[in-house]
């Protein structure tokens, strides 16, 4: 019991009586014994009330769940594990340990971070956190979906949240765990306003080369990948009808080098706008794009501190998700199910960075936008042809 449940359990009464606390206290009896010389059998009557009030205030206090106006005393455990691009990526895992701090300053948690180093580690880590009954464990990546599906199956009273996946078996199937929350974004909604940009300085011959192309390079052909990918195309075409759009990718989310060759060969064909979609393997585009003084946009976070040449970054709020998920067990609200980020909520946008630009440009973009918003253009989920 806590000194304050002591000292509210002991109080003179009207009658001059008190409580003594030596009988202990049960959550269905009296507190105490009762001791008052010459009481009357209204006295008594009185004093049983107050015992009453007294084991109420007790309970109150010493098990209760919140104390000074309501704060809660628990302190959850949240658990990140960052899928094999790390906190260094300077994009998607970088922005989900920012929404992981920011919680630290708004709620009594206790935030800890495990960093997969590859596949393997995914089981592991997940489970790891599980054993010491995290209150939640966030997963990061859509390439962590059957790690979710195993590890939230063997600990059905753990949540569990994924960005990007749900909790699948080996062929993909949501296996619909109660236990898990997917958090999913329309990263072609961002896509297509990076996508905007570039058409627009294709079409107004305000880009490095201005031979109407530009280029897209993937990780690895994955569903978020592809949907930046897509929005980006589609929006570039709608700008510039004779553009064309190169798409490669380097099936890697880590080694700079691997994307470089893919963004150097696309830069040979004449592309001098460069999406990047591969985490920090992406910032060996941005990095050649720099060398071959043409233009770059980057992914997930503003990355115009990569490299001079990030004219524009593609935003996917990662931070604002797991914030969300956090914000939602520790206030008992968490949901199964899929929760969604675009623009229109904003969970999706863009960034403008290192470019000066064009009235005539934001205005566009500032068109593209509410017309996204309200439905009136919707940006394909699929690469168009």
């Amino acid at each position: 019991m806590t000194s304050s449940a002591f000292t509210a359990l002991i109080f003179v009464t009207e009658a001059g009586c008190t409580i003594s606390p030596d009988r202990g206290i049960r959550a269905r009896s009296y507190p105490g014994s009762l001791s008052c010389k010459g009481a009357t059998r209204m006295g008594h009557k009185r004093l049983r009330f107050l015992g009453v009030v007294a084991a109420a205030m007790v309970f109150t206090l010493a098990c209760g769940g919140t104390t000074g106006g309501g704060t809660p005393t628990k302190t959850y455990k949240i658990g990140l594990v960052t899928d094999i691009g790390g906190l260094n990526d300077k994009s998607f895992n970088h922005l989900a340990d920012v929404g992981l701090e920011k919680a630290k300053t708004d709620f009594k948690i206790q935030a800890d971070v495990k960093e997969s180093k590859s596949g393997d580690d995914y089981v592991p880590n997940l489970t790891d956190f599980a054993t010491k009954n995290y209150d939640l464990v966030i997963g990061v990546g859509f390439l962590m979906q059957e790690a979710v599906g195993t590890v939230s199956g063997q600990f059905p009273n753990i949540h569990f949240a994924i960005i990007d996946g749900a909790g699948t078996d080996s062929k993909g199937t949501d296996l619909k765990h109660s236990n898990v929350q997917s958090l999913f974004f329309k990263e072609q909604d961002a896509g297509a306003m990076v996508g905007v940009i570039a058409g627009w300085l294709e079409k107004n011959g305000k880009a490095k080369k201005n031979k109407h192309v530009v280029g897209a390079v993937g990780g690895i052909s994955i569903p978020p990948v592809n949907h930046y990918i897509a929005g980006y195309k589609w929006a570039a075409k709608m700008e510039d009808p004779s553009i064309q759009v190169l798409v490669g990718y380097s099936n890697n989310f880590t080694d700079p080098a691997k994307c470089a060759g893919v963004a150097t060969s696309q830069i040979n064909q004449g592309a001098d706008v460069l999406f990047q979609v591969a985490g920090g393997c992406g910032l060996g585009v941005l990095q050649s794009a720099g060398k071959a003084s043409v233009y770059s946009i980057g992914v997930d976070a503003d990355q115009k501190d990569a490299d001079p040449s990030v004219i524009a970054s593609a935003l996917k709020k990662v931070d604002v998700a797991t914030y969300t998920a956090i914000k939602n067990v520790v206030n008992n609200q968490f949901q199964a199910g899929a929760l969604t980020f675009e623009i229109k909520n904003g969970g999706a946008g863009y960034s403008v960075d290192n470019l000066d630009l064009p009235a005539e440009l934001k205005a566009e973009l500032d068109k593209i936008e509410g017309q996204i918003k309200s439905g009136a253009l919707t940006p394909p989920a699929d690469i168009p042809a």
